[in-house]
């Protein structure tokens, strides 16, 4: 390539994750002459980015080009990569309703924004939003790659491959590689003397392999080790970053399964039906389940944000960091040709081959010139495959809501959901679907009204 990459990031009022994104991205060298397009409907918050990237471009002494837009079009205009990262609805008032609404049936959740009954209405509220983009960049970009860093990831990626497979697109997410840290932190072993391959959806894939690297050059298992030092006690370790939430759900499922799961305890806690239930606090404090969580760690987000607003506008240069996010690392190597490996969400297409051609599976993928390519992995474990059609069961539904327009799917969706179907019956599954379609209904397309 001889001129450099127009990058358009759409939702760019997210601050802090454009922060790390942009940062990452303009720290390789091929990238640094980018134009970044920032986009936002919050004039605002794109300005403070704006303020944000400037201080970025000025530390790196790079040439970067800035835009501003609150025009999606015209931010998409000419775009090599579009990045997405945005939430319908906020945290007020949307998420607020997607936990308070289930509580008074007696339904709690931890994170509600992938599964479940909130992440259910999460997709309702996003997806219309993505098929905008995709629509706009059909016409203006096309063939420009959708980086979508959106929950519920797994219902987005599948329902922009429904209706717009001729998008380039891949659904982000930060937990194999988050975890694996964690995990090499319990194990007190470099990340980097570990090697790991990982397959499955969205939030629900799990370590195939988990290994590391012996002084002779062979690897050694290390499942024994994990399941040793969570039965004796020493695993998980205290969790630096978050204290409300000790990690021992998926260490004991490590002992259910046979295999780690590579998203969050709280996460994957209301994924399954064992773990949240009406009456069973012993469970709730045995694996020290965060309830609420996800509005309480919006509320700290926003009391930070405060803070580091004001340090941003203020400070002459912005100290940058790695994010480990694969945003910067996709760009680079479809820009320059040089190959990398990241874990993608793209449609499955016969990568892993007990789960459905259609669903959007999370595979090993390999980036170059060429774009990105998911890798093969053939058949999952028997137990892996069948927890994970309990989800896909839930995100086949809400995609076809959404592409049929038929509002009985959200019911059946939520009817099959493993958590909503364990706490609730037929009448109150129901109930509360209408009472969040109602409560939403600004939010959501004119089809889903009664």
């Amino acid at each position: 390539m001889t001129k450099n990459p127009k990058i358009a990031f759409i939702g760019a009022g997210s601050t802090v994750f454009m922060k790390n994104i942009i940062g990452d991205i303009l720290q390789r060298p091929a990238l640094s002459g980018a134009t970044i397009a920032l986009m936002d409907i919050n004039p605002e918050r794109l300005a403070e980015s704006e303020i944000v990237v400037g201080k970025i471009v000025s530390t790196l002494g790079a040439t970067t080009k800035i835009e501003t837009h609150t025009d999606q079009r015209r931010a998409l205009g000419g775009a090599d990569f579009v990045i997405v990262a945005f939430q319908i609805g906020g945290y007020e008032p949307c998420t607020v309703t997607d936990f308070e609404l289930p509580k008074k049936y007696g339904l709690r959740q931890t994170i509600a924004d992938t599964l479940g009954i909130g992440g259910i209405m999460r997709g309702l509220r996003t997806v219309p939003h993505l098929w905008k983009i995709c629509a706009d960049m059909m016409e203006i970009c096309p063939r420009a790659i959708l980086l979508q860093y959106v929950n519920p990831m797994a219902i987005n990626t599948w329902a922009i491959a429904e209706k717009f497979p001729a998008i380039r697109q891949v659904g982000l997410c930060h937990s194999v590689q988050g975890t694996a840290w964690e995990l090499a932190r319990d194990l007190d072993i470099p990340v980097e003397e570990i090697r790991y391959r990982a397959a499955g959806i969205n939030h629900m894939a799990f370590y195939l392999n988990f290994e590391h690297r012996q002084p002779d050059g062979s690897y050694k298992n290390l499942y024994p080790d994990l399941v040793a030092g969570y039965r004796d006690g020493r695993f998980p370790k205290p969790s630096h970053w978050n204290p409300r939430c000790p990690n021992k759900v998926r260490y004991e499922m490590l002992t259910r399964l046979g295999y780690f799961v590579t998203e969050s305890s709280e996460h994957f806690a209301e994924y399954t039906p064992w773990f949240i239930k009406e009456g069973r606090e012993d469970l709730i404090e045995k694996f020290g389940i965060p309830l609420d969580e996800y509005p309480k760690r919006c509320i700290e987000q926003i009391d930070r944000w405060k803070s580091q607003a004001e340090e941003f506008r203020t400070a002459e240069k912005i100290e940058l960091t790695n994010s480990k996010e694969y945003a910067s690392e996709i760009i680079n190597s479809v820009w320059t040709g040089v190959p990398s490996v990241i874990y993608g969400n793209q449609r499955n297409n016969g990568c892993i081959t007990s789960l459905p051609e259609n669903c959007a599976a999370e595979v090993p993928c390999l980036v170059d010139s060429s774009g990105i390519q998911p890798t093969f992995i053939g058949e999952l474990p028997v137990q892996l495959t069948a927890l994970m059609r309990t989800n896909i069961n839930v995100q086949e539904l809400t995609v076809a809501a959404l592409v049929k327009e038929n509002r009985e799917h959200i019911f059946h969706a939520a009817m099959m959901d493993p958590h909503t179907g364990a706490e609730l019956d037929l009448d109150q599954i129901w109930h509360l679907t209408d009472d969040l379609l109602n409560a939403h209904r600004d939010w959501l397309p004119e089809w889903t009204r009664s």
